[in-house]
């Protein structure tokens, strides 16, 4: 087992050097890379609570490979998509099919479920609109949605990857579960936040089912005792 947080030090020395973009000579990178380095390590050691204490220094190696394939794959569907969403800007005559797909997934840590939900999100053409705890699923949205193939495929890519870089307890062998198209109960709507009927600091909350009173257009106004003031 390998401390975490010498090596996210060293990292952190590193993306100083890409930060900086010093001249490529052997003095300014050494330079720019200590400076790094300097500072890399007291905020790592630092923050050294916020991630695991210890990590295998050897699995993390064998998952680059992993991560290559993940970032080249991503990386095509990106210029795919792009070229993609603006043939549709360029010719409005091509015809737009949005739909709504249930996507199950195979990872289930947090970060995995968060990886291909970004990455869905990022690329042109599809957003990731929710998370069903309870069917480990994706809801999708497409702007071509006729074409299921098209849509899964990159997604089923990702999450090939994915199981491997994550440690997830599935593996890539493992058959995908069917996707489901246009699902009948559909995603969650969006919750408004609670309303306060005595302003930001007083009053009782609203809940957003609730039927809220009907305004019958009268107005009582009260005197500063409380009471109502009838003009005497």
């Amino acid at each position: 087992m390998t401390r975490r947080w010498p090596v996210a030090g060293v990292v952190f020395g590193a993306l100083w050097v890409f930060v900086r973009g010093p001249k490529f000579t052997a003095t300014a990178f050494l330079g720019q890379f200590l400076f790094g380095l300097a500072v890399g390590f007291p905020v790592a050691f630092v923050f050294r609570r916020l991630y695991d204490d210890t990590f295998e220094l050897r699995r993390t190696v064998s998952t680059l490979p992993a991560v290559a394939g993940f970032l080249a794959v991503f990386a095509r569907e990106v210029v795919v998509a792009n070229v993609d969403v603006a043939r549709r800007v360029l010719l409005p005559g091509m015809p737009l099919e949005p739909e709504v797909i249930l996507v199950p997934l195979r990872v289930e840590t947090d970060l995995g479920i968060t990886t291909i939900a970004n990455s869905i999100t990022i690329t042109p053409g599809t957003v990731t609109l929710d998370h069903d705890p309870e069917q480990n699923a994706l809801y999708v949205h497409s702007i071509q949605g006729s074409d299921l193939k098209s849509v899964v495929e990159p997604i089923r890519a990702w999450e090939r990857y994915a199981l491997t870089i994550f440690d997830e307890e599935r593996s890539p062998e493992d058959p995908a579960p069917p996707i489901q198209n246009t699902p009948d109960d559909g995603p969650p709507e969006p919750q408004r936040a609670p309303m306060m009927p005595g302003g930001l600091l007083g009053g009782d909350q609203i809940r957003v089912d609730d039927d809220l009173p009907e305004d019958d257009g009268s107005v009582e106004d009260t005197d500063d005792e409380g009471g109502t003031d009838d003009g005497r």
